[in-house]
């Protein structure tokens, strides 16, 4: 479903630095109507860090951006991507077509890559899970029907050239920026560091409006994988981020301590929510008010998701327990 908001937005570019350029693109989805892809001088031609998500005139929204700051896409030597979610990997093999750039992004992948392989199976996955879940079952199906149709947001496939790990560097014009491994938002997820400014392209892992979101299912405990991130960001003395959506921030303390706070007031609301008789659901928990907003079919499975997320993070640190019921359970260890 898109916004009206979404609809008149328009690819834009504007300089951060000497050297960075931000490239604000479009994306469909209702209260998210932009990400950020960043352009950084490298000899003669650019680093792009991230791509957009790719939909009908995405590539139009692109060159606009990029014409905007005296760039085109034919100048793209390297694709660095800071995770494989849609909106920031999407439109990868269009420029890639355009350019002949090598494509650079974390091994661990598989998270989108599964869903490109088969994407009925995963379909079928999610709405088991949803199921499992509590979701009701006609709800729940209604809703994958709906999912199953829509466009994917990315053209083509996932290739990847070269991996990135920890300490792996991508020279640009600005000096050096090394990778920092920051799962938890997803398996893939990393930050780019520049010692030399103190600027960190931090992905979706920090952003200026804290609102964090875990990738379940294709790790342990994605909420333990993010909040360890968090203290390697915090060790890194970044005075300026350049985040996948919004602004620029210079608070980089600030916002990490802002981001764990709000993690920590969401597993709080979840053990509360647990502390009656009675064992209850992933989908009773999500429908209780955890997360501000009432559960719609529009935002069900996001908040379902960020419950499972919480409640995997909440066992493993032994404070909760699952029963064993059809569908799952859980309450107060």
């Amino acid at each position: 479903m898109t916004s009206g908001r979404a609809a008149r937005e328009l690819g834009r570019g504007e300089r951060v630095v000497p050297g960075v350029w931000r490239l604000r693109l479009p994306l469909p989805w209702p209260g998210i109507p932009h990400c950020n892809a960043w352009a950084l001088a490298a000899g003669d031609g650019v680093v792009l860090v991230d791509t957009g998500m790719h939909q009908p005139g995405s590539m139009a929204h692109l060159e606009r951006a990029m014409s905007m700051v005296h760039l085109r896409p034919e100048l793209v030597r390297q694709v660095v991507l800071t995770h494989a979610h849609v909106d920031h990997c999407g439109q990868t093999t269009p420029i890639v077509l355009r350019s002949g750039a090598s494509v650079w992004a974390h091994p661990d992948h598989r998270h989108l890559t599964a869903f490109l392989e088969d994407p009925e199976a995963m379909w079928d996955r999610r709405l088991e899970v949803a199921l499992q879940s509590g979701v009701p079952e006609a709800a729940g199906r209604e809703v994958s029907a709906k999912r199953r149709t829509a466009d994917s947001g990315i053209a083509g496939r996932l290739e990847v050239d070269h991996e990135l790990r920890d300490g792996v560097t991508i020279p640009t014009d600005l000096g050096e920026f090394v990778v920092v491994e920051t799962p938890g938002h997803a398996p893939s997820h990393v930050c780019l560091y520049n010692a030399d400014h103190r600027m960190l392209i931090s992905g979706d892992h920090l952003l200026g409006r804290v609102a964090p979101y875990f990738e379940v299912g294709f790790s342990p405990d994605p909420i333990g994988e993010f909040l360890d991130s968090l203290e390697r960001i915090e060790q890194l003395d970044a005075r300026l981020v350049l985040a996948g959506h919004g602004r620029t921030f210079t608070d980089v303390d600030g916002h990490v301590r802002a981001t764990r706070q709000e993690v920590d007031r969401r597993l709080d609301r979840a053990l509360a929510a647990l502390a009656g008789p009675e064992p209850r659901t992933a989908f009773d928990l999500a429908s209780s008010g955890i997360f501000d907003v009432p559960i719609t079919k529009e935002n069900g499975s996001w908040l379902v998701s960020e419950t499972l997320a919480l409640l995997i993070h909440l066992r493993r640190t032994g404070r909760i327990e699952k029963v064993d019921r059809d569908p799952d359970r859980w309450r107060l260890a």
